[in-house]
């Protein structure tokens, strides 16, 4: 019998590793959502059916949740169970089905896919990687109440033999809940992105993942030995005994690179010159905080809060936001905690998600970051109030994103204020003195303005990732323009030198916690720039801290004075890679 051919498929590495293992396939495909009208006598009938398959979805997300509980991981997942059970309720999805049917006589099913479409429309509307990221999380509640209505259940995971590596369409949030590392070596899909659930569950639990290889799972048949090779975002089916012998010494270097980066945990992020670093960590999800503590991050740099308002149709109220800060801030035993204010766009950050969104808010020059919450106070109040309480618990920082003016510094520090009158009026302990206020530089605006910034802030922290985009006028994910986003674009470095300078005039600490900041590429101009705080993905924090112990400062800080003497950003890039030896 001929040998089946190997095939190689190039996507998206968004959880490291290498992961070999016989192929289980679940192709959910493109539901066939039947659309026919309902007669007049027949509504009420069609209504409870609706009902009924929201009902099934609602224990079936219990009952995940359940599952869920039992592993020290996903059962951080609970927070996204309870937004899932939430829109479940009487939510614009629930909502605008059950009223397609009683105003146009659709069938169930018809109506759900009508409204998720629409959802979906607004979410890809705003130019947000995280809120565009959570078009799974409402995607996965709608598919499975039509699903229900349909009679056609996916398959789970626990029937997949041990090792096995998944390849699907894509990951649900629910199914991510799923991903049992003593079952499933690695996972594979057609869709996703870098940010969603499934792939920042797939890095906590250390599972090798690549997304986005488009017909991946009509191209693979079950059983079939797959390789998934999470580094370099490639998949190998079917692959002969030379690839397989070459990845195989891949996944043993890998290891052995492990552990012996597995040491870097304890040690701490010097120069050779004897200049300490501090390498903190970004985290998007309390699920990744073993993670944080796993790779000996000296702090968390950037906690995002999104979370707390994604896939709900309220807002969370001061005690929920409190509740959950206080696990983090509490996990993190002294070490401080950066929380950043929210950063959506919407008239309303919850609703707005699953609602009409303006043409204002969902812009990514619009309603967003500090403007929402300064437009929106009773949230912004609520938001300081739970940062405030979290604060008791270990040392906290509170950074401000989208920031422009100084006014809008000056209103931020007061709404703190404020909170701390309120709490003490309910008898609430307050935290003697208040946390730093610092400021999020990402626009130029905030840039070009740092020494009028650092009048007003305690300290800066610098989102190169947005910062690049504004400056270049550049969304990498649009494939017309994506080539000219470039973090060594000498606009984008002057900006950061000038914010790093302005920083260290008025003595307010300063750090970095885009993309360049995990990058050791990037670590000797940063630290030359005169950075001493990087705050980056967990994983990223041993290589980051290996390569900053074998480097010389005073040469880094030489190389990048020469570096900010030229204009041409391949000149820039050569004189980084010859520093670091890769020229």
């Amino acid at each position: 019998m001929k040998a089946a051919m190997e095939k190689r498929f190039e996507g998206l590495g968004v959880s490291s590793g290498i992961a070999i293992g016989p192929a289980y396939v679940r192709e959910a495909g493109a539901l066939d959502v039947p659309d026919y009208r309902i007669k007049k006598k027949d509504l009420a009938a069609e209504e409870k059916r609706l009902t009924a398959a929201v009902i099934l979805a609602r224990r079936q997300i219990k009952r995940l949740q359940a599952q869920a509980q039992k592993d020290a991981v996903a059962g951080e997942m609970h927070f996204l169970f309870d937004a899932y059970l939430q829109m479940l309720e009487d939510s614009r999805l629930v909502r605008g089905a059950r009223d397609l049917i009683a105003k146009n006589a659709m069938n169930a099913e018809a109506a759900v896919q009508q409204t998720l479409t629409g959802i979906l429309h607004a979410f890809q509307a705003m130019d947000n990687a995280y809120i565009s990221a959570r078009i799974d999380d409402v995607r996965d509640v709608g598919n499975r109440i039509i699903r229900n209505l349909m009679r056609e259940p996916l398959k789970p995971f626990s029937q997949a033999p041990d090792g096995a590596i998944v390849i699907a369409d894509q990951l649900s949030p629910a199914d991510a809940s799923q991903l049992d590392p003593a079952r499933i070596a690695g996972a594979a899909t057609a869709l996703g992105g870098a940010e969603g659930h499934a792939a920042i569950m797939a890095r906590a639990l250390g599972l090798p993942l690549v997304l986005g290889i488009p017909g991946l799972t009509g191209a693979v048949k079950p059983g079939s030995q797959v390789i998934v090779d999470g580094i370099h975002g490639t998949v190998v089916v079917n692959p002969t005994a030379r690839t397989l012998g070459v990845y195989e010494q891949l996944k043993t270097d890998a290891r052995k690179r492990a552990e012996k980066l597995g040491h870097m945990r304890a040690v701490p992020a010097v120069t050779r010159d004897d200049v300490t670093v501090t390498l903190a960590a970004n985290v998007e999800l309390p699920i990744e905080m073993d993670l944080v503590k796993r790779n000996g991050a000296a702090g968390i740099g950037l906690l995002r809060t999104e979370f707390l308002y994604m896939s709900r149709d309220d807002v969370p109220t001061e005690d929920e936001q409190y509740e959950i800060l206080k696990d983090i801030v509490e996990a993190m035993e002294g070490k401080p905690v950066t929380i950043r204010t929210l950063d959506v766009g919407g008239e309303k950050p919850a609703q707005g998600l699953l609602g009409d969104l303006s043409e204002a808010a969902a812009s990514a020059l619009g309603l967003r970051g500090i403007r929402l919450s300064l437009a929106h106070k009773k949230g912004m109040a609520d938001q300081m109030c739970a940062i405030l309480r979290a604060a008791n618990h270990g040392p906290v920082r509170i950074l401000l994103p989208m920031v422009s003016t100084v006014s809008e510094v000056r209103q931020a520090r007061e709404a703190l204020k404020k909170a701390a009158q309120r709490l003490k009026r309910r008898k609430q302990k307050v935290p003697d003195p208040l946390p730093p206020l610092g400021v999020m530089i990402e626009v130029p605006a905030a840039a070009l303005a740092a020494d009028a910034l650092a009048q007003v802030s305690d300290f800066f922290a610098i989102g190169s990732n947005d910062l690049t985009m504004y400056t270049l006028a550049t969304d990498r994910t649009n494939e017309h323009v994506a080539h000219l986003y470039d973090s060594l674009h000498p606009a984008v470095l002057r900006l950061i030198q000038f914010a790093t300078q302005a920083a260290l005039r008025s003595r307010i600490p300063i750090s970095l916690c885009g993309e360049m900041a995990g990058d050791p590429r990037y670590a000797p101009l940063l630290l030359g720039l005169g950075l001493r705080e990087l705050s980056m993905v967990p994983v990223k924090i041993p290589v980051l801290k290996q390569r900053i112990r074998e480097m010389d400062l005073s040469a880094a800080t030489r190389r990048a004075d020469a570096i900010m003497g030229h204009v041409d950003p391949g000149r820039i890039a050569a004189l980084l890679d010859d520093f670091n030896g890769l020229a």
